[in-house]
């Protein structure tokens, strides 16, 4: 079984939302609003004043899940503040990107917008989006209250410009198929000291018939993953992926070319992954996992209920468990995730931030969002809440990395950079299409190459 274009975390979710109008990715159980923020401080008032009726309209991507979760907390904030209605309005993933970019050109984007955080400096940038007043929540009271990772990818120059619902990260754990693992008379859950000793897992895992690779050991080659690892694997050992000018990338470094050696190493050295047969475009790792087709699979926290609600006649016992690092210490980097940001051309800027605070900075109604959409919280109180664990029980592993990740970073086209350079480049690489070093020169000038053109444009 295989996909036939490349397949990243949006894409997928993306096609699950075309493909089911109203299907939910877990059971959201509501709850009480609190009436302090997170961080003890006192939350946005949830009552507005009496009088002229407000009109909000909030947009986000058409996800069941996602489209789930926000209506109940617009329900939600329309009973408790009877002056306010919101029209909700969700949208196929590529419609409401272009009508994003239209409606701003034209000035008529709706207030409140569900926006992914990788995407938020780029529109601060340009002007188009409304930075937090410091009355709602100024910025250092949001470092208090949101992990760095995801907050991040918020500000700008000194300003925040949204607030996050969701930490979007890749690494820390993988999937594991606990009957492949009992075949082989592995320990479950594993307590990999190291990659070599996932690797060593790997090999046993996996399995070749008549020289066709049935079952792929560790299958780490994704859009996400890779990109994802390539990150991790040049700060763990102790460099960085920026240049000095902290605009250009640093591909050239021993340390990146390490990383990309080590991925070419265990597809054609260890062969605990076919190239050609597990890869973005064919037997992609979040569906081919729950076919049985892998042992060990690199992917995000996301993919559970995916799985879950995809695959329901799957019946391999498998698990979500701590991955190994590099290094003495796990570092790794993150996109922002998801989250609320508002329109400077609102004609109710503050009842716009209240709503989106209400949403994503007072917890029981940010937990809400999080169990509702199978995410892992970006606000530090709900991750912190062992409670959690009752209702997002996957998420043990992804909990205890959260402070050790960092924001990628300004890609400039943070797209383009992971799929058309990354991804792209280094599945060839391993597929043989051209030698490591050749792949670190050619990523290095293309993603440098894209980086000058949006600066000169």
């Amino acid at each position: 079984m295989s996909v036939s274009k490349s397949v990243s975390r949006r894409s997928f979710l993306r096609a699950a939302a075309l493909s089911s109008a109203s299907a939910v990715l877990a059971a959201c159980s509501p709850a009480a609003s609190p009436t302090t923020a997170p961080s003890g401080e006192e939350a946005p008032k949830a009552e507005a004043p009496a009088g002229e009726k407000i009109t909000l309209r909030l947009w986000s991507h058409q996800n069941p899940s996602f489209v789930a979760a926000n209506e109940q907390l617009v329900a939600k904030y329309m009973e408790a503040n009877s002056n306010v209605e919101i029209k909700y309005e969700n949208f196929p993933y590529n419609d409401f990107i272009t009508n994003i970019q239209t409606s701003m050109a034209a000035k008529n984007e709706a207030d409140v917008m569900e926006m992914f955080g990788s995407w938020v400096q780029s529109y601060a940038k340009g002007g188009t989006l409304a930075a937090v007043s410091d009355i709602v929540l100024s910025l250092e009271k949001a470092k208090q209250a949101y992990y760095a990772a995801p907050l991040d990818g918020y500000t700008w120059e000194g300003k925040l410009y949204g607030m996050p619902n969701e930490y979007n990260l890749e690494n820390g754990a993988v999937l594991i198929n606990k009957r492949m693992f009992a075949d082989e008379g592995i320990t479950s859950p594993p307590e990999w000291a190291s990659w070599d000793d996932l690797v060593l897992d790997a090999k046993k895992l996996t399995k070749v018939v008549d020289g066709n690779m049935t079952v792929a050991g560790f299958h780490y080659i994704n859009t996400d993953g890779l990109g994802f690892l390539f990150w991790e694997g040049i700060l763990e050992k102790g460099a960085e992926y920026f240049a000095s000018d902290k605009i250009h990338l640093d591909f050239m470094t021993p340390q990146a070319e390490e990383t990309v050696q080590w991925f070419y190493d265990m597809a054609n050295v260890d062969k605990v992954v076919d190239p050609m047969t597990f890869n973005p475009n064919s037997n992609w790792v979040g569906e081919s996992f729950f076919q049985g087709l892998v042992g060990i699979g690199f992917i995000g926290p996301w993919i559970v209920p995916e799985g879950r609600r995809n695959y329901p006649d799957f019946k391999d016992e498998w698990d979500y468990v701590s991955a190994p690092y590099f290094g003495s210490e796990r570092k790794f980097a993150a996109d922002a995730g998801w989250g609320k940001v508002v329109s400077p051309n609102s004609k109710s800027i503050d009842e716009s931030w209240k709503f989106a605070a209400f949403t994503a900075l007072e917890q029981a109604n940010a937990r809400q969002w999080n169990v509702g959409t199978g995410t892992v919280p970006a606000l530090k109180a709900v991750a912190e809440d062992p409670a959690l664990l009752n209702e997002i029980n996957w998420l043990g592993p992804s909990l205890k990395v959260l402070g050790q990740g960092r924001f990628v970073g300004t890609l400039q086209d943070r797209d383009y950079v992971w799929v058309n350079v990354l991804s792209t480049h280094i599945t060839e690489c391993l597929q043989g299409v051209r030698s490591v070093k050749e792949t670190m020169k050619l990523m290095h000038d293309e993603a440098n190459a894209m980086i000058d053109s949006k600066i000169k444009s």
